[in-house]
This record gives structure tokens, sequence and C-alpha cells, in this order.
């Protein structure tokens, strides 16, 4: 509650200056792109003190619409925030220093009644009352008022019906074009390691497996030799292909299920993993080796990256979205364009029409959340 109250108040306070900001830039925002850019970030805003994600590009009239909207509402919303702390202020000073003013210029309390301070009772309890209602009032009045106002501007900048789906069909095509590479990328490398590993090492087998036949009758000894080396080789390759069969789909999850695999996961961390698993039901295999993907990676980042003491992983499902949540302690500061580990992540869950947020501070923590649609 407090976090809201604090969170509230400076929500005012920026909308008051934003208020007056856009009142004075109205000619620029004439301007399709800067209005767009103004709206939107006003929209990343208001998301974020509902706790809501905010997606799609509103443009054209919502813009302008929210710009008048914003002024007629969220300036007296701001300037009621500001008389609001601002008399709380007035009060605290007023009950410790009053006797500091000159005596035609001492603090007045209760702005309405114009009651001014000339001795320790008026200070006392005057002072007192007027920081217990406004405060009451910043406590509880001030965050109602922020998220009305927050509301406001996400309902007059939400995207129509046709902005969405062109949206939709945007980010579809951007995940087609990325699930089409990681395919293409996926069979390379299988390809390249079936044909560097496993065939080198069945060629190897074929080679001295035809030695050996050719010294059959001849040397015994160099036979056995062969064999033994043919036979050594033989279960290499099988452990070469188990090894790339399980980048396929992981071999545990069809043993152990989720739960065990996520087990054997945070087993084989380098730092130790807290989890918490809601039993998130029967889930589609794809769903699945996502699942166990994303977390294989986030750990490994954890470990090598993070300079982490601990983790904690969090899975569960809210009706048809399985959520991922992995945090650490470490230092923070992750960056999407160092490395391809991130990247990775998004591309297999967006081929699955899903969202990836990383919230990485400098100093920490860092937690990655991950959500896919798992309906059968």
């Amino acid at each position: 509650m407090r976090e809201r109250a604090f969170s509230g108040s400076a929500y005012l306070l920026g909308t008051l200056a934003t208020a007056v900001a856009t009142a004075l830039a109205s000619p620029v925002l004439l301007v399709p792109a800067a209005a767009r850019g103004w709206a939107g970030r006003h929209r990343q805003r208001a998301g974020r003190l509902l706790g809501v994600p905010v997606g799609g590009r509103p443009g054209g009239w919502r813009n302008l619409a929210w710009a008048l909207a914003h002024v007629a509402v969220g300036f007296p919303l701001g300037l009621a925030a500001l008389m609001c702390l601002g008399n709380i202020l007035v009060a605290a000073v007023a009950l410790s220093f009053w006797w500091a003013f000159p005596a035609d210029a001492r603090p007045t309390l209760f702005s309405f009644f114009d009651v001014h301070v000339d001795g320790w009772a008026t200070a006392l309890v005057g002072g007192s009352v007027q920081i217990a209602v406004l405060g009451a009032v910043a406590w509880w009045v001030l965050p109602v008022l922020a998220r009305l106002h927050a509301r406001l501007c996400l309902a007059v900048l939400a995207p129509s019906a046709r902005e969405r789906l062109t949206e939709r069909v945007e980010v579809l095509t951007r995940s087609r074009v990325g699930v089409v590479d990681a395919h293409g990328a996926e069979l390379q490398r299988i390809e390249r390691d079936l044909h560097d590993g496993t065939q080198a090492r069945l060629v190897a087998i074929a080679m001295q497996v035809g030695l050996a036949r050719e010294s059959l009758a001849d040397d015994p000894d160099t036979v056995a030799t062969l064999l033994r080396q043919a036979h050594e080789t033989a279960e290499e390759a099988m452990v070469e292909l188990r090894t790339v069969l399980q980048t396929i789909y992981p071999p545990i999850l069809a043993d152990r299920g989720l739960d065990g695999a996520l087990a054997a996961l945070a087993a084989r961390s380098g730092v130790p993993v807290r989890i918490e698993l809601a039993e998130p039901g029967a889930l589609p295999a794809a769903v699945e080796a996502v699942a166990y993907y994303v977390i294989a990676e986030a750990l490994t980042n954890v470990t090598k990256h993070a300079a982490a003491t601990r983790a904690s992983l969090r899975v569960e499902r809210a009706g048809d979205v399985l959520s991922i949540e992995v945090t650490d302690d470490g230092t923070g500061g992750a960056d999407e364009t160092r490395g391809t580990g991130i990247a990775g992540i998004r591309r297999r869950v967006a081929a699955l029409d899903g969202a990836v947020r990383l919230d990485s501070p400098a100093g920490g923590p860092t937690t990655l959340t991950v959500r896919v649609p798992c309906a059968k």
C-alpha cells in the first residue's frame, strides 16, 4: 500500500509537469511522429503504474485526443496532488518552526479558513490535523486518482481493431521469419554434428572392421585390437548421436516429466536454485520443450554471467498460459545485444506466440519472465 501511495503521488506530479509541457508544445504535437512518440511514452508510463502490458501503436486523431484529455484532466489532478503534498510540507514546517518567521509572514494552515499560526497551540493542533487529513488524502485518494488518469490514458490511446490486426500480422510475420531462421540454423547444426561427429566415427568403424576382416586369417591379434577399437568407436558414436537427439527433444522430459527435468537442471546449476512449481497439468510437447530450453538457457546465463550466489525458479499455469520466472541476485545489467542467449529464448518463445520480458537494472536483481500459451 505504501508503494502504491508513493507511486501514485509521483505519477500525478509527473502528470502535472507533462500536462504543462503538452500545452506549451502543442504546435510540435501536430507533427505525427512527435505526437506518436510523446503519446507512446505516456502509454508505457500508465501501463507501468497499472501493471499491465502495453502494445500497439495508436496514431492519428487518438494522439491529439489524448493530448487534449491529458491537459484537461491531467493538469487539475496533478495540481491537486501538488497542493496536497505542498500543504503537508507547510504544516510540517509550521508545526516546528512557526516562531522563526516574522510576525507578518508566519505560515497559514487550512487555506480555505486562513488559519494563521500565532502560537504553539495553533501550530501543534492545526499542524497535526492538517498533516493527518492531507496525509490520508495522499495515502488513499491520490493513488486512486492516479490510476483513474492512467486508465483514461490507456482508454484514449487504445489501438483500434484494425490497428491491432495490423500489428498482429506484423508480429506473426516476424515470428514466422524467426522460426524459419531458427529452424534452418537448427537443421544446419544437426547436420554439422552428424557429419563431423557421428558420421566420421561410423566411417572409422567401417574401416576398422574392414581391416579386421582382411587380417582375420593372418594376424588374429591385430583383429582383436581392431575389433576393440571399433567397439569403442561405436560407443562414442552412440553417445554423440544421443547428444544430438537430446537437443531436438530432451529425453528427460519423456522419462521424468517437466518437474523432474527442472529438478535435474537445478541440480546441475552452478548456483543454488530454489524451485516453485505449481502443477501445470498436461502440456503440449512443444511447450514443454520450449520451457525446458528457456530455463536451461536462463540458468546457464546466471552461472556464466550474473555473478550470482542464488537463483529462484517459479513455474505456474494460469488458464491457458504457462508462466516462467527466473530471478537471480547477481549484478544485473544484462545486455541482450551481447551474446545470443536471450535472442534465442525470444525466437523460441515467439514461435509459440509467447512473450519474453527481461528486467535487469544495474546492480541487480535480474528477472526473466516468459509467458507461453499452452492450450491443446
